[in-house]
């Protein structure tokens, strides 16, 4: 695997890679300014090919996103590569996989910790965990797929915590007062009743086409999710397993909705009901928030406030994990808190059974 001198005075690598058969396809690689950084090149491209850990750190992180290309979604891949090309390759890009110490690991994380911008504010905790997640994530996929001794990173501890940001919602009234503001906005209304009385993602939202609508039994199937990345619209399965399901509508809701197909011309089975961006139902929330002197919430938080209402409804943790297609039953119980009155009214209700009269009972 040669160096060559390419006709405008500059060096072009020449060098073979082999694909998942095993069979060795030439490539080249051109604009190297001197025969010596192309013979670096190619040495490094012989160590990546062997998947020997004297490679670069660099070299790995391209080896680590070919592992893991089609293991991932399209969406979760290029948050990745952004916060690995700028937090963690300007750092370790050039150091060798196998020769990085916990020590470099802490100067890494010490170099983030005291970061400040403009404003003098640093890096919130939150990102701080997310960024060492990843650090980590690389060298534990050296570690089991390539034979890494061991994680520095994990060694190390990580820095930072996971974002506590309290859940926030609105009740049943809450939300009749902002539904109002935009009642006379007829796909944008839509779009929120279906959010606020199924409870599903937004992106299980803007994936939703006809054919997932069954008027008859009063069903909507949740099979899909969109994403806008890169200028293109995305149709990826749901976040999780358990997000594939079919949600039970009331009949209003059911009601609504037929007449608001009604008023497409020549839909297909296949087209997306919400032809919206996310960030236009992010301006509408706001503004209708405002408009109806409540508090301002995400849209995200409409899911929040579905659960919660079903919570006061006095639905089960299981049954309701089982609408809005909880992973497990443990995310479900984080709600709990919503409704601390509850406390009170269970007192009550053994008391009751107790044969016990209390204010509470008789009110």
């Amino acid at each position: 695997m040669p160096a060559y001198k390419d006709t405008n005075g500059t060096w072009y690598a020449s060098y073979f890679v082999k694909d998942h058969t095993g069979r060795s396809i030439r490539k080249k690689k051109r604009g190297f300014k001197t025969k010596r950084d192309a013979d670096r090149f190619i040495a490094e491209q012989k160590l990546k090919s062997e998947t020997n850990l004297e490679m670069r750190f660099d070299s790995f992180v391209e080896q680590y996103f070919t592992d893991m290309e089609n293991r991932i979604k399209l969406n979760t891949m290029l948050t990745k590569k952004v916060i690995i090309d700028l937090k963690i390759l300007p750092f370790f890009g050039d150091m060798k996989m196998n020769q990085i110490k916990v020590s470099h690991v802490v100067a890494w994380q010490n170099e983030l910790l005291a970061y400040r911008d403009e404003n003098g504010e640093g890096y919130s905790p939150s990102y701080l965990k997310t960024v060492h997640n990843q650090l980590s994530a690389i060298f534990n996929h050296a570690h089991r797929m390539y034979g890494l001794p061991d994680n520095p990173a994990r060694k190390a501890g990580n820095m930072g915590k996971e974002k506590t940001r309290e859940m926030e919602f609105w009740t049943k009234e809450e939300y009749k007062k902002f539904s109002e503001q935009v009642m006379d906005k007829t796909i944008t209304y839509m779009a929120f009743e279906v959010l606020y009385w199924c409870g599903i993602r937004l992106g299980e939202l803007l994936a939703l086409t006809l054919e997932d609508i069954d008027f008859e039994n009063k069903k909507l199937r949740i099979n899909k999710s969109y994403q806008r990345l890169k200028g293109q619209d995305v149709i990826t399965s749901p976040k999780t397993e358990k997000s594939n399901r079919v949600i039970d509508m009331p009949d209003f809701l059911v009601e609504e909705i037929k007449g608001y197909i009604l008023g497409f011309y020549k839909l297909k089975k296949t087209d997306r009901i919400f032809p919206l961006s996310k960030g236009h139902l992010h301006k509408e929330i706001k503004k209708g928030a405002e408009e109806a002197g409540i508090k301002s919430i995400r849209v995200h938080d409409l899911r929040h406030s579905h659960v919660s209402l079903l919570i006061e409804m006095g639905f089960s943790a299981l049954a309701i994990a089982d609408r809005v297609g909880h992973e497990s039953i443990e995310i479900t119980y984080r709600y709990a808190h919503l409704f601390p009155s509850k406390g009170k009214e269970i007192a009550s209700r053994l008391n009751l059974e107790n044969g016990v009269i209390d204010d509470v009972a008789e009110k």
